[in-house]
């Protein structure tokens, strides 16, 4: 496994939880110490900690060492890589309806010249 499809694992296991996408989330706005980011969950603070430690691990956020405070901060750079996965996957996503779509105009195209070069069937008189 390449080191790129192991950080994907990381960062995809990590967002799986929903109590760890809300604390990207709000990291997004702001930097935060884990007694902040622990606030709004009925959990202990260990318990939030674990959860930092998960997005830690996943590359998903970065911890201070030299301030008393220790504020955990989002590291956009991971979400680059996983944006360039996602994108991959839809543009070949896109080229495959593309493929899908223009055989269906073809197909329609092709009823439409049958329908004009039949002839419609008529009662003789007797």
């Amino acid at each position: 496994m390449d080191d790129h499809t192991e950080q994907l694992d990381k960062t995809f296991a990590a967002l799986a939880d929903p109590t760890r996408r809300d604390m990207v989330a709000r990291l997004a706005g702001a930097d935060a110490s884990v007694s902040e980011l622990a606030e709004p969950y009925d959990m202990s603070l260990q318990a939030v900690s674990k959860h930092v430690k998960v997005l830690e691990e996943a590359g998903l956020v970065t911890r201070s060492k030299d301030a008393q405070r220790r504020p955990v901060h989002l590291d956009a750079e991971v979400f680059g890589l996983v944006a360039k996965w996602i994108e991959r996957y839809r543009q070949e996503a896109e080229q495959r309806y593309r493929r899908l779509d223009a055989l269906l105009d073809s197909m329609d195209s092709m009823d439409i010249e049958d329908n004009q070069t039949k002839t419609p069937h008529t009662k003789e008189a007797s």
